[in-house]
């Protein structure tokens, strides 16, 4: 009886496998069914997205350059021969690190001489102190005379004096060593270096750049007619080329005055920037969002390939792709909207890549999110 359930189950078995290739077979020839079809009719497959109502916030454009919040030029204090580098660019440092010395090897040793001095002058006051206060136990005691006594003190005096004068001398070889060095200010990057071991350095010669770039601004020029809609806290999207995603941004300073031109306002911008992606120097292009919501004509970002403020896009009409290009404003919640679009159109969404002016299209279902 078992060994004839063996046999059931196997058949079973087989009977599933047999299914599953056969059901395999019937669709994969299906497909190559469609690609002929599609070969042969110049048909290109694709997918289209719809351009439909969507809220969007009122916006004020604007463009600016990103800048590091904490920057700082380093130059050298004193003029010396630099014995020591110790980063490049790119770098990342700590506040207080050394980046470069100069003549260190030699101000170590006036560091340590006068370390060595200053101990000699101690001991030698804490002798002469030692002396002066016998001379007066004795002199108390008629043992000395006056004489012997003044000049214990004397002595005690001047030792004091010179232990005095040798801890002002350690002291300027500390700030000599100390200025021979370039230490970093703040945590950071090494943006710019200019030296090399080797090179006499001349007081103000500018050494390294020192940027932090976890957390940037963005300086922007308004035109004077935003100046009674914006406010300090008001948020902001902004684009920089090399990126395909929008950036977050907060206006954190507001100019108390326009521009000398009498036609920009200037503002401050705040973007974090965590993973350091951002940089420096970027032009940056965005929109202040204002309170309250407007309905526009929109696509999804991801089915548009912008420059600038603009898209070229094929659009979906009777069958066939017809170039097209539009106005488009920036993304808000994975939208874009669309200037030159009427509600409905469909343009193409997957395989523009393959689509030219004028190419009979054959829709097919948009492939699921997340997939």
């Amino acid at each position: 009886m078992s060994q004839a359930k063996t046999y059931l189950y196997s058949a079973a078995v087989v009977l599933v496998l047999a299914g599953s290739i056969a059901y395999h077979r019937h669709q994969r020839n299906q497909e190559l069914d469609t690609q002929r079809a599609v070969k042969q009719e110049g048909l290109v497959p694709v997918s289209l997205a719809t351009v439909e109502s969507r809220p969007f916030r009122g916006a004020i454009p604007f463009t600016g350059t990103l800048l590091a919040s904490n920057r700082a030029e380093l130059k050298a204090e004193v003029s010396g021969r630099l014995t020591r580098v110790t980063v490049h660019e790119g770098d990342r440092v700590k506040a207080g690190m050394v980046l470069c010395a100069q003549d260190e090897d030699e101000l170590l040793l006036n560091v340590k001489t006068a370390e060595a001095q200053l101990a000699q002058a101690q001991a030698q006051a804490a002798q002469t102190r030692a002396d002066h206060d016998r001379a007066q136990m004795l002199l108390g005691r008629h043992s000395v005379t006056k004489q012997a006594a003044q000049q214990a003190e004397t002595n005690f005096n001047a030792a004091v004096a010179g232990a005095e004068a040798a801890e002002s001398n350690l002291g300027l070889a500390r700030t000599r060593l100390r200025k021979a060095r370039t230490l970093a200010p703040f945590d950071g990057e090494v943006a710019q270096r200019a030296v090399q071991p080797g090179e006499n350095l001349s007081p103000g010669q500018t050494s390294f750049v020192v940027v932090d770039n976890r957390k940037l601004e963005l300086q922007a020029d308004l035109p004077t007619e935003a100046v009674a809609l914006v406010a300090v806290g008001m948020k902001a999207t902004f684009r920089v080329a090399g990126f395909a995603q929008a950036f977050p941004a907060v206006l954190t300073q507001v100019s108390p005055s326009v521009q000398p031109d009498g036609r920009t306002l200037r503002v401050r911008l705040e973007v974090p920037n965590p993973g350091g992606r951002l940089k420096g120097g970027l032009f940056a292009e965005g929109e202040l969002l204002t309170e309250g919501t407007l309905q526009r004509p929109a696509l999804p970002a991801s089915a548009l390939v912008t420059v600038g403020r603009e898209a070229d896009l094929f659009v979906a009409d009777q069958g066939f792709a017809r170039r097209k290009r539009v106005g488009v404003g920036q993304e808000q919640d994975g939208w874009r909207p669309v200037d030159g679009l009427p509600l409905g159109a469909q343009v193409v969404d997957n395989g523009r890549d393959h689509v030219l002016d004028g190419s009979p299209l054959r829709v097919m279902a948009a492939p699921k999110k997340g997939n």
